[in-house]
């Protein structure tokens, strides 16, 4: 549509646009020769790919990170992680915030749309805290983390290798730098590395919004309806996946049963903390049961929380549906979260995300069981759930993906990040209320 002669994009429209152009530009990047220790830069289409999983902070990839990128490749690599977390339209406000530029009112309900925030009120001081959050715990991680490294390795490695992962981490993307696709496996029962990155996850998959209600919760002494719901709805789910990812894979002489205790009750950690979208890993996905593999596929699908670094459905979402259904169990026709009523709006919504995410994930793994002939479909399942819940975990099928099947799990990894629903809101006119309502009518369901 046109607006005083100008071409003029709705919030959804220009975060689609926005994320498409990022990744195109790193696609190109990464093409170069200088980005490869070959010399020979990546093909168009592995290239669009690892662009696509960094930007969307994925972390599936088609080569390994460590051994196949110069130091180039992986700071380009960075550099999108970084931008994709934290939304393009955030680093946009901070160069206006450099140059001295004023935030117009358009800016605004962008940055209110790609930090799924409620209102434009005080976004502009949300977007400096969260800078101000960044920095600190990607610094903090990234020391303890190059301390710990630097036992293994030379200093300036073991810097470089902890802030990389510290950064990497945090916007949840779950790409490193150990070679040989090996992630942080070698540090299963490290209780510093498993207790750093795990506290980075969490707090890059709460949302900025949270955040920003803990820290001010000493002033305030109270928090929002929608921090309650995550905090809480995060707290049972790591609590209940830990206990039984400990309880699945106890006997496993793949996994848990060689570690001790205490490596036991970490590897069980960060394997529940992990699929919350963040891709790295301590164990390694194929050898886990065929149970817990198909527990984690849920645990991808929810993924993160709203105005974070993750994907997935959302655990509010998850939460509102959830409450919904005890609702109507119970016979009651409201749903209330700590004495408050959600309203149908909502509700709505939420049910229309889960219902996108569901067909999304059906579509993509049943074209992939066309173009990926002979592989497993539990496989194929969760390889789909990881990149729509833009989370990384991979059962080795994305290395040996045909192209049409690159390109399937690239789109993927694409809605995931954006969200189902900004995109179906992109693709569509704006929307309007209905002029008139019909009567009443009745369904049987059930």
């Amino acid at each position: 549509m046109k607006k005083k002669g100008k071409f003029f994009l709705d919030p959804p429209k220009v975060l689609v646009t926005g994320f498409a152009l990022i990744i195109v530009l790193g696609a190109f990047l990464l093409t170069l020769p200088v980005a490869t220790k070959d010399g020979e830069g990546l093909s168009w289409i592995n290239a669009l790919f690892t662009s696509t999983s960094a930007t969307c902070v994925t972390g599936l990839v088609v080569v390994d990170t460590g051994t196949t990128f110069t130091i180039y490749g992986q700071l380009v690599i960075l550099a999108l992680i970084q931008v994709g977390g934290l939304g393009f339209m955030t680093f946009a406000t901070l160069f206006a915030f450099i140059l001295g530029k004023r935030i117009s009112l358009k800016e605004r309900i962008l940055l209110q749309e790609s930090l799924n925030n409620v209102s434009i009120e005080g976004i502009v001081k949300l977007v400096k805290r969260i800078l101000v959050f960044t920095l600190v715990f990607e610094f903090l991680g990234g020391l303890l983390l190059a301390i710990r490294f630097s036992f293994d390795m030379p200093l300036s490695r073991a810097i470089y290798f902890g802030f990389f992962h510290a950064i990497s981490n945090f916007n949840n993307a779950g790409f490193d730098l150990m070679g040989e696709f090996r992630s942080l496996t070698g540090y299963v029962d490290d209780p510093l590395v498993t207790l750093v990155v795990c506290t980075l996850i969490v707090f890059g998959g709460i949302g900025f919004i949270v955040i920003n209600e803990l820290y001010e919760y000493r002033h305030t002494k109270r928090f929002s309806l929608h921090t309650k719901v995550v905090l809480i709805t995060t707290s049972v789910l790591l609590v209940a996946s830990t206990i039984i990812v400990f309880i699945l894979e106890f006997n496993n002489t793949k996994t848990l049963q060689p570690l001790s205790w205490s490596g036991k009750f970490l590897a069980s950690l960060f394997q529940s903390v992990t699929p919350r979208t963040a891709g790295a890993n301590t164990l390694n996905i194929p050898d886990l049961t065929q149970t817990t593999l198909f527990f984690t596929i849920f645990l991808m699908f929810i993924g993160a929380s709203p105005g974070s670094t993750g994907g997935g459905i959302k655990t509010t979402t998850f939460a509102t549906l959830i409450g919904a259904v005890w609702s109507q169990i119970r016979g009651k026709e409201d749903v209330n979260f700590f004495r408050r009523k959600v309203t149908y709006d909502v509700i709505y919504k939420s049910l229309t995300v889960t219902s996108i995410g569901l067909f999304i994930v059906f579509v993509v793994a049943m074209l992939l069981t066309i173009t990926e002939p002979g592989k497993e479909f539990l496989m194929i399942l969760f390889e789909t759930v990881s990149a729509f819940g833009t989370v990384g975990l991979s059962m080795g099928l994305t290395p040996d993906l045909s192209p049409i099947g690159r390109i399937i799990i690239v789109l993927t990894m694409f809605a995931g990040r954006v969200g189902p629903l900004t995109i179906a809101f992109a693709i569509t006119l704006r929307r309007q209320g209905d002029p008139f309502h019909y009567p009443k009518g009745k369904i049987m369901i059930g």
